[in-house]
């Protein structure tokens, strides 16, 4: 990446708050802060940016359930957790998360009956979705907690989205398979130390 380019994503970073555009629009989001973060720990130039001032506002994102939105005041949501738990790794300012709150939350999207059970879904009363088996155990395996999740139920799961004669993974058993949730079932797979897969960096 040519200078310019980090320089640019530095510049990205809204001083007063610590967020980050997404764009020259102006939208801010905790995806842009963590891709900010991540692309810039990444190339050990973490440096360029105001680390604690970002780790505060993904703090302002916490919500009451332990869970976090895309701004503060926005509804928790397993994606949005994600980038803003990966984030505050990067920063090391995991002592921001309450982690007992948090993942209690997580914990609770595994679907415990029915058609979708054993698998995870972004929020409550939501159908479960094997993307979520990444966005839920990426979160629980930074913080340590991935033992809450039903590990046997999960797997079954997400091998019943995957398409036996085909290849490739679906949202939920007997969709058609894409490319989008192929990975996220792989990765969550990973994550799961499921024989034969190598083991991924949750954040």
């Amino acid at each position: 990446m040519a200078a310019n380019e980090v320089l640019d994503i530095a510049s990205l970073q809204e001083a007063q708050t610590g967020t980050f555009f997404g764009d020259r629009f102006g939208e801010r989001d905790t995806r842009f802060l963590y891709g900010a973060l991540n692309a810039l720990s990444l190339m050990k130039l973490l440096h360029l940016v105001d680390v604690d001032k970002a780790a505060q506002y993904v703090n302002l994102c916490r919500n009451a359930d332990g869970g976090y939105g895309t701004s503060p005041g926005a509804e928790s949501h397993s994606a949005q957790i994600f980038v803003c738990v990966a984030a505050l790794a990067i920063a090391g300012r995991l002592d921001l998360v309450d982690v007992d709150a948090l993942c209690g939350w997580l914990s609770e999207r595994q679907i415990a009956e029915g058609e979708g059970k054993g698998g995870l879904n972004g929020r409550p009363e939501k159908k479960e979705d094997v993307c979520y088996s990444w966005w839920v155990l990426s979160s629980l395996a930074i913080l340590k907690r991935i033992h809450w999740i039903d590990r046997g139920a999960l797997v079954t799961f997400i091998l019943k989205c995957q398409d036996p004669e085909l290849g490739g993974f679906a949202d939920r058993p007997g969709n058609m398979v894409d490319v989008f949730h192929t990975h996220f079932a792989l990765a969550g797979l990973s994550l799961l130390s499921f024989e034969g897969l190598e083991d991924i960096d949750p954040v």
